[in-house]
């Protein structure tokens, strides 16, 4: 079994990166293996809406999604992780997002039986994020709401949540849960 975390970060070492370590951790100490895939240390352009995309065998653009959209795919359990940026996710996530049309465009859904969505912000739009999320992983794979957990936080200046111990053993228990969730696929 197997967990891929998608952070829509642009700080690898940021709040969001972190907590969804601290989720990674909790599923991995129940035995699932576990991989992390920051957007922004990659080459993520955004969908360029070709009328004729299910035309073509693969997508027209070079970069990297391709292989981070096969690992999302092949995920037993998926988490995705993005800071509040004004009001929404980020814009590496909200390219991610986009760039599933290709998988749209030609019938293939994830195989992911839970996902867990970590968001964290400075002040307002959680909900707006967690909402557009959830709505994204709903429409990708059909995911049951009883197998999508959230975990949301606040958190103002880089390295925060390291001092928000319930908050990082919440993310924990997050981890252990969708574990749990794949046992009883």
């Amino acid at each position: 079994m197997k967990i891929v975390a998608i952070v829509g970060s642009p700080r690898p070492k940021g709040n969001t990166s972190l907590l969804v370590d601290e989720v990674l951790k909790g599923a991995a100490e129940c035995g699932v293996e576990t991989e992390k895939i920051v957007l922004g240390e990659y080459k993520v352009n955004p969908c360029l809406g070709h009328d004729n995309c299910s035309s073509f065998a693969k997508c027209k653009q070079e970069d990297d999604v391709p292989w981070i959209l096969e690992k999302y795919c092949q995920a037993d359990g998926v988490i995705l992780g993005s800071p509040v940026y004004y009001y929404n996710m980020t814009a590496q996530m909200k390219a991610f997002v986009d760039r599933n049309y290709f998988l749209y465009r030609h019938d293939i859904t994830p195989r992911a039986t839970c996902a867990g969505l970590v968001v964290v912000g400075g002040g307002a739009g959680l909900d707006h994020t967690v909402r557009a999320l959830r709505r994204f992983l709903k429409l990708s794979f059909d995911v049951s709401d009883d197998r999508l957990v959230t975990l949301t936080g606040y958190a103002s200046k880089v390295g925060d949540v390291k001092n928000k111990q319930p908050l990082l053993e919440e993310a924990r228990k997050l981890g252990r849960r969708l574990a749990e969730m794949l046992d009883q696929k």
